[in-house]
């Protein structure tokens, strides 16, 4: 019987010290993980670079983990390649013009508040209005950032590519031209050049689409108009967002499919007519 008693307290005893030995090994355990997580919670504030990096490859492993499983590949970036940002993150201003553009031309507003954006920006840094610019825009593509003329003027603001191939090359090359934020760009370096040569909006307009002194088509006028609304827009007043029956818009789209089926005509009441010098944007 002693040697029994004696045999229960022996195994007691190292159950006890097990025990005891397990509990310190996962509280040392959650003690350095606790340790861990603040030294890379420190690093990660104190070197965002290192976090970038390492969310980089955990996603990059995830996704990695995702295809081996079931052969889907995700790319989690194309929301950041999209051109468009939500309405509410723009000015109060801004965000009424990106809504009623979006109602007139029927575009989606995120893509049009990304556009606002844009031209708000790039018009402070080339002092040029950005109620001209979006009105040049509306007028020149509808906002269609793959619209081509037929004599070759492409994107949002139907830029020759072929003739200002050159202000494309820090973006890549000729093909930037249908990236919606590069061709606004390019536009507006265009649009503010014809601007200083011949030293009026007027007059800058009229070179930018092409024409002559006395022939422009109606176009000067179709754009100072539309930005007028843009700007009565911007000041909170309630603007049409139509300016014709839709019998008479149908008619014009009918007419411009007669002339040339093939060309990317605009369908707005206030679009520009092609005439044979549209939007050829010559240098001088």
């Amino acid at each position: 019987m002693n040697y029994l008693h004696h045999v229960q307290q022996i195994l007691r005893v190292f159950a006890q010290d097990v025990a005891h030995g397990f509990t310190l090994i996962f509280r040392n355990g959650f003690a350095i993980t606790g340790f861990a997580f603040l030294c890379l919670l420190t690093a990660s504030n104190l070197r965002p670079d290192l976090r970038e990096v390492a969310e980089i490859r955990l996603i990059t492993w995830l996704e990695a983990r995702q295809y081996a499983n079931t052969g889907i590949v995700t790319d989690v970036d194309a929301a950041d390649r999209a051109t468009a940002i939500y309405p509410h993150k723009l000015n109060r201003e801004q965000a009424r013009i990106a809504i009623w553009l979006s109602r007139k031309y029927r575009i989606a507003t995120e893509p049009l508040s990304a556009l606002v954006s844009e031209a708000y920006d790039q018009g402070a840094i080339h002092q040029i209005d950005p109620t001209l610019i979006l009105a040049v825009m509306a007028i020149e593509s509808n906002f269609n950032p793959f619209a081509q003329s037929a004599v070759g003027a492409q994107g949002l603001m139907q830029v020759m590519t072929k003739i200002h191939a050159a202000k494309y090359t820090k973006y890549g090359g000729e093909l930037a031209a249908f990236d919606p934020i590069t061709n606004l760009r390019v536009g507006i370096q265009v649009l503010r050049d014809c601007i200083k040569v011949k030293g009026s909006i007027e007059g800058g307009l009229r070179y930018y689409v092409g024409g002559g002194p006395d022939n422009d088509g109606g176009y000067v006028g179709k754009v100072l108009t539309e930005q007028k609304r843009i700007q009565l827009v911007a000041q909170g007043q309630s603007v049409p967002t139509t300016s014709t029956s839709a019998l008479q818009m149908m008619l014009e789209k009918t007419e411009s499919w007669s002339v040339n089926p093939f060309s990317f005509k605009s369908s707005s009441p206030d679009s520009a007519d092609e005439t044979p010098g549209s939007s050829s944007h010559t240098d001088k």
